[in-house]
């Protein structure tokens, strides 16, 4: 692969992590020194009440607050568990951001386009920018912290600094001595255990053992992109991507059985819920939900056929969607999706007990 990278905010597939399918152009760039902007030179995200119907492309929880980030800086927050949204206050970037993470419920850090990392202490209210490199053209695609010292950023062509010092420093740095490869790390997470995962390009999963101090590489049996991943509560790894493939592991990563995600659609995010159900979202309105622990899922397609990227737990009975249109609330069940969002289920109900 080339290391090189042409801008990556030209779609909305691009977007949702996915520079490595669309084709990049060829553009020799350097790693440059990054630092932090002057501030004179630091553009703010600019305030708008659309900034929660406008795209979104990750989601976490500060304690009981919901924040999630996207678009031109956006960084939109509940205290309602995804009912009503406002702005962050002051949000210094207009990049395209792509993860979000927080230790505890005030401090977060967030990154994306243009090799940006910001942090916020006050619950994502106000946010400072303490990692930059505009003129290399390189996104990062995820974040993940330890604690509140020690951290990763990532993302295309296994660009990666590390910081232990809470984000004052970082320092770039490979995944492990000589481990070459330069795919693209679209998502960084944890299992039950603490054990580190990285769903990357051609089928590759990256596995830690000692909290991200070296990394091996997994290749399974798959050969396409993974964009994303999560841990489960009984311990298994799920990671899912191109063309509606996802697979999970019991065994650390060892052995990977490919799940029925019911869809050809590609897939961007997922997670499990505090009732123990699972659900899958990502391009063309793709919503799917499993009650066997993600063993198989029954796809509901929603209406508007637009692209999620992420999903979370919402007030009771119901899951927030982050995707093209922003924040939308739907039903965590797959029946009450179907009559309350106008969508159809588009595969056979899965067999709680298969």
């Amino acid at each position: 692969m080339s290391s090189s990278i042409s801008p990556i905010v030209s779609s909305w597939v691009h977007r949702l992590r996915l520079a490595s399918v669309a084709g990049l152009c060829a553009v020799a760039l350097a790693f440059g020194p990054a630092a932090a902007q002057e501030e004179s030179e630091v553009e703010y995200a600019v305030p708008s009440d659309l900034a929660a119907e406008s795209l979104l492309l990750d989601t976490t929880y500060a304690g009981e607050r919901l924040v999630a980030v996207g678009e031109f800086g956006h960084i939109v927050l509940s205290d309602d568990r995804g009912v009503t949204w406002h702005q962050a206050e002051s949000v210094p970037t207009q990049a395209t951001l792509t993860g979000v993470t927080f230790i505890g419920d005030k401090t977060g850090f967030a990154v994306g386009h243009d090799a940006t990392v910001l942090r916020t202490t006050d619950a994502g209210e106000n946010w400072e920018l303490v990692y930059n490199d505009s003129e290399s053209e390189m996104a990062f695609m995820t974040v993940y912290f330890e604690n509140e010292k020690r951290g990763f950023a990532m993302g295309a062509f296994s660009f990666m600094v590390e910081t232990n010092d809470g984000g004052e420093t970082w320092e770039e740095r490979s995944l492990s001595d000589g481990l070459l490869d330069d795919y693209h790390l679209n998502k960084l997470f944890s299992d039950k255990n603490g054990d580190l995962y990285i769903a990357a390009e051609f089928g590759v999963v990256y596995r830690s053992g000692d909290q991200g101090r070296t990394f091996d590489r997994i290749q399974t049996q798959y050969e396409g992109s993974f964009w994303g991943g999560f841990g489960m509560a009984d311990g298994s790894v799920m990671v899912f991507g191109m063309r509606g493939n996802a697979f999970r592991s019991h065994d650390n990563g060892q052995t990977w059985e490919k799940v029925d995600t019911g869809t050809d659609k590609s897939i961007a995010g997922g997670v499990q819920l505090g009732n123990g159900k699972i659900v899958l979202v990502g391009l063309q309105g793709y919503v799917g939900y499993s009650d066997n622990g993600g063993k198989n899922f029954v796809e509901v397609t929603r209406a508007d056929r637009l692209g999620y990227a992420a999903v979370a737990d919402g007030p009771e009975g119901q899951i927030v969607v982050f995707g093209e249109p922003g924040a939308k609330l739907m039903p965590d069940d797959m029946e009450k999706a179907r009559e309350e969002v106008g969508a159809k289920i588009t595969a056979t109900p899965a067999d709680s007990d298969s």
